[in-house]
């Protein structure tokens, strides 16, 4: 059995640190890989969110791809030279229960 080598990989800036993906990554498998697990905060309690489910359904990987707020890194191709920025806040579950409970 033969296999290939691997595909060369390219850089990501997020909130101006390099950080390098391969092809086939999501933005958030990147940001993981490298060590990062969350970049944003829920609203009311400051808590750490990031990848969560990885499907799209959770939406607790919110994140700024380009300018672009509330991106979904989970579902988010990576490409060379992509601009992430962290920060962006949406509502979660805690969020929700202090309000309600």
């Amino acid at each position: 059995m033969t296999t290939s080598p691997p595909e060369p990989g390219w850089t990501l800036t997020f909130d101006g640190r390099s950080v390098p993906a391969r092809p086939g990554q999501s933005v958030g498998a990147a940001l993981t890989d490298a060590g990062i697990r969350s970049w944003r905060t829920t609203r009311r309690q400051g808590r750490p969110r990031g990848l969560f489910c990885g499907i799209g359904v959770c939406y607790d990987c919110l994140i700024t791809v380009d300018g672009r707020p509330n991106q979904r890194a989970c579902l988010t191709p990576a490409r060379p030279g992509l601009r992430l920025e962290s920060g962006a806040t949406a509502p979660s579950d805690d969020d929700r229960e202090t309000r309600h409970g």
